[in-house]
């Protein structure tokens, strides 16, 4: 088997034509209408299979088929299987060159079929870019269609896969299939929440001939929730208070007192009714408001900001976002808020955190129309 499809070997437009492998002739008809698509790999050039298709044979006194192959274009045809099946599928990196003929049940071998030539000069253009959204034990992402809109009749669809993050700038080889999709989005279930892990996508064409992988891109799902209630510390202090996270699996956006050293901040209400939200400096919280006035969702907000954070407490407003920055020690984690509602003597908020210690990705890691990326494009090893 050769060890990669190289272009020269692929200029095969004279060559593809029927091809007698035994002198043939014999009473069964040459099979008709050979076919292939390959097995996509993740690597380009190198598919991990062939599978070879063509009309069956309408005679009783059909044996079998038999499979032959070369590694050069015009080059000798050897004999590659033999199957009483209309298909055949080739494991690993296929030949160049493939015929077809049949056998009947005196043995003699009909005239070969159409010869297929594996021609990789028909990949599709790679995803130019590729974008990623933090979620709750998942990864959002999506890319440019620059694939199928560059070639809508051969487009086939898109592989998605995964490797593990060795660092902020270095992905693995260890690609791993996550699934395949006809859309320029799809999200990447059953991830470890704050356990980096890097991403790309191939698009295949009708024959199934992968391209290039996009960039790879990093990004580190974390725990959110919605609809959560709070309530001013002044009227109900045992549910005044929210710890993003108290270290274990399942303590994750605890509602506790208000009062207690372990929250990262509560709710307090002024003299004119109005609530507003406090950060607690015995769990080393501080906060900033995100961005200017209402967000659209959550989902809304980033990267947490490297510096602005202070221990003043600020208004909670419908639809704002509120950043807050935990430092324990030697770590420094991030978690964010979007008041969704304000009552007079309650709130109700969604809330997300990155567990990954000094991580700031919290949401939203790009998208085609944002301009600040939460993931990042980085290189493989």
């Amino acid at each position: 088997m050769p060890l990669m499809l190289t272009l020269s070997a692929l200029l095969v437009a004279a060559c593809d034509q029927p091809t007698p492998i035994t002198g043939g002739g014999g009473p069964l008809p040459a099979p008709q209408d050979l076919s292939y698509e390959l097995d996509p790999s993740g690597s380009p050039g190198a598919p991990s299979g062939i599978l070879l298709t063509w009309q069956p044979v309408a005679s009783a006194g059909l044996s079998s088929y038999r499979v032959y192959s070369t590694p050069t274009v015009g080059g000798t045809f050897n004999l590659r299987a033999e199957t009483t099946s209309p298909s055949y599928h080739d494991a690993g990196i296929p030949d160049v060159q493939y015929t077809v003929t049949a056998v009947d049940v005196d043995g003699n071998e009909s005239n070969s079929s159409n010869v297929v030539t594996v021609d990789s000069r028909l990949t599709l253009e790679h995803p130019d870019t590729l974008y990623s959204t933090s979620l709750n034990g998942a990864i959002a992402l999506d890319w440019t269609d620059n694939a199928f809109l560059g070639n809508p009749a051969a487009f086939k669809w898109y592989r998605v896969y995964s490797s593990t993050a060795i660092s902020d700038t270095l992905c693995d080889s260890d690609l791993v299939l996550e699934g395949a999709t006809v859309y320029p989005d799809f999200i990447v279930t059953l991830q470890t929440n704050g356990v980096p892990r890097c991403f790309a996508v191939s698009a295949i064409d009708t024959l199934g001939d992968e391209s290039v992988l996009s960039p790879f891109r990093e990004d580190t799902p974390r725990p959110d929730a919605r609809n959560v209630a709070l309530f001013p510390v002044q009227t109900n202090a045992a549910s005044a208070g929210l710890e993003f996270w108290d270290g274990t699996a399942n303590g994750l956006g605890l509602v506790v007192n208000g009062g207690s050293a372990s929250a990262n901040f509560f709710v307090t209400q002024h003299a004119d009714s109005t609530l507003w939200l406090t950060p607690v400096a015995a769990s080393g919280t501080t906060m900033q408001q995100y961005g200017i006035g209402p967000l659209d969702d959550l989902t809304s907000i980033d990267y947490a900001p490297a510096s602005g954070y202070s221990s003043t407490s600020l208004q909670a407003l419908p639809g704002d976002g509120y950043v807050f920055q935990i430092v324990n020690g030697g770590s420094v984690r991030y978690g964010a808020v979007r008041v969704t509602h304000v009552g007079r003597d309650f709130l109700i908020l969604d809330w997300s955190f990155q567990t990954d210690a000094g991580n700031p990705e919290l949401i939203r890691a790009g998208g085609q129309t944002v301009a600040v990326a939460t993931g990042h494009t980085i290189i493989r090893r």
